[in-house]
């Protein structure tokens, strides 16, 4: 096997943990994996990895070859790349976004990029739950909220406004809140982070400080599609991004309450593997993305 090969599927196996996680990332049998470690090994003269049942790890050889690897990989790509920076991007993508983001922004416009970008195929994870990104072998996500210290490379794509929003119904039954002191006797849609399962407080900006408060509620939810579907339903109050329910705004089904209140803007990121370089496929897709949300999000009710 090509020694750059190697190298690929080592760093592969050490970025997942695990031969056969490395394995289905790459479309690869997980023997093919094995020796291709077991030749790299051989050829090194050094046990890279340490393996149990459990779990794959570097040994303090491995740790600093795979460092090697990586750079070695990024200087070879670069290399590659000199004489195909007016060619077509190409190959595979794996990309992972929030449900909505996917559904109501992304996967609608896709088609255009696809025939901007004709040697370029899409795989498309949309989901609510913090994907792992390298153990998965994806080649970016979008998150959206705070980042945790995760050691990925992050692209700020943009900012999406929170707002407060209640059904007619449930305004009809409990009356509209005015200020955050009224919230005692609301109740809310609670959410629990699909990765966690902490239920996120209620938030609001006063004088440029973040407040919050626990909600009471009788439904607690841990994806975007059931939180706007209680809502409509008259269940409580919810925050939610301003694009998220715009045509339930605009149908009337949703009323925006609190205005003068609302929580911070939630930041959108888009989050890739540390490499030197990025491939040509990921740096299109990114500033693609970047102006589609920038589109998407302007003249949003409310924002």
């Amino acid at each position: 096997m090509d020694r750059i090969d190697l190298f690929r599927i080592f760093t592969r196996v050490v970025d997942a943990a695990s031969f056969t996680r490395a394995a289905d990332t790459l479309g690869l049998p997980r023997s093919s994996v094995s020796a291709a470690v077991a030749e790299l090994e051989g050829r090194v003269g050094a046990r890279l990895l340490n393996r149990t049942t459990r779990k794959v790890a570097p040994t303090q050889d491995g740790a600093a070859f795979y460092e090697r690897c990586l750079r070695v990989i990024a200087d070879v790509e670069e290399t590659e790349g000199l004489f195909r920076q007016t060619a077509q991007p190409s190959g595979r993508l794996r990309v992972d976004v929030p449900g909505r983001i996917g559904r109501l922004i992304l996967a609608p416009a896709l088609p255009s990029f696809l025939e901007a970008y004709p040697e370029i195929d899409i795989e498309l994870g949309v989901t609510d739950r913090a994907v792992d990104l390298v153990g998965e072998g994806v080649d970016c996500v979008l998150r959206v909220g705070p980042l945790g210290d995760s050691g990925l490379i992050a692209r700020t794509i943009g900012t999406l406004p929170l707002i407060n929003v209640a059904s007619p119904d449930y305004l009809a039954r409990h009356g509209s809140p005015e200020t955050p002191a009224d919230l005692g006797r609301h109740w809310a849609v609670n959410y629990a982070s699909p990765s966690t399962g902490r239920v996120e407080p209620w938030e609001w900006v006063d004088q440029g400080a973040l407040r919050a408060t626990p909600m009471r509620g009788r439904v607690t939810v841990n994806s975007a599609e059931a939180y706007i579907a209680c809502c409509l339903a008259g269940l409580g109050l919810i925050q939610i991004p301003a694009n998220d329910v715009r045509p339930h705004l605009e149908a009337g089904e949703l009323v925006e309450v609190l205005r003068d209140h609302r929580a911070e803007p939630l930041p959108a990121t888009l989050l890739y593997p540390h490499r030197q370089h990025l491939s040509r496929r990921v740096q299109v897709f990114a500033e693609w993305l970047e102006a589609l949300l920038r589109d998407a999000l302007h003249g949003t009710p409310g924002a």
